[in-house]
């Protein structure tokens, strides 16, 4: 019997630490993505090697909106021009996400028929990754796929972007960025 104490004692430590990883793993809610970030990335495609990156400014607001919630971005792209007078554009963009009834996933609005040239935009959030997708289909039934991952990280977030056409990667692009805001 004596034996028995210790292998019990270490089946119980072993089962609690896999209980307490399982519980570290559930995937949060929206509300803890809530807040404004702002940082800056790069961003490099297949011809990055011969023509470099481009630098970008992010800003990213995430706010309650009706039953779910709102992803706002903003990209600021300096690239060419002179080094002193960059070329520089601004794209924005906000997303409204409605619960579908599973969980962790979330149907964009606007959001359409990717057939009749409207994306179609959702977002799923595993552990601490917000990602939202946007998908388009052009006239030749080319399609076009785009993924944002928002990973909280210790001081704000991370950012993975990523663009396939067809199967092949276009572009992607890595930011950090700082919550500056709740």
């Amino acid at each position: 019997m004596k034996n028995r104490t210790p292998i019990h004692a270490i089946f119980a430590f072993c089962l609690y630490l896999c209980s307490a990883g399982f519980a570290q793993a559930e995937n949060l809610s929206p509300a803890t993505f809530y807040g404004t970030f702002q940082g800056s990335g790069y961003a490099e495609n297949r011809d990055s090697v011969y023509f470099g990156t481009t630098v970008r400014d992010l800003d990213v607001v995430i706010a309650p909106s009706g039953s779910g919630f709102s992803v706002t971005w903003t990209t600021v792209i300096r690239s060419g021009g002179n080094p002193n007078d960059p070329n520089v554009k601004r794209k924005a963009q906000t997303v409204s996400f409605s619960p579908t009834g599973e969980t962790g996933v979330f149907r964009g609005t606007p959001s359409g028929d990717p057939l009749s040239g409207n994306p179609y935009i959702w977002a799923r959030i595993e552990q601490h990754t917000l990602t939202v997708y946007i998908m388009t289909i052009s006239s030749q039934g080319n399609y076009d796929m785009q993924s944002y991952a928002r990973t909280l990280s210790g001081a704000g977030m991370d950012l993975v972007f990523t663009r396939i056409r067809d199967g092949e990667p276009v572009r992607s692009a890595k930011a950090k960025l700082v919550k500056i805001a709740n």
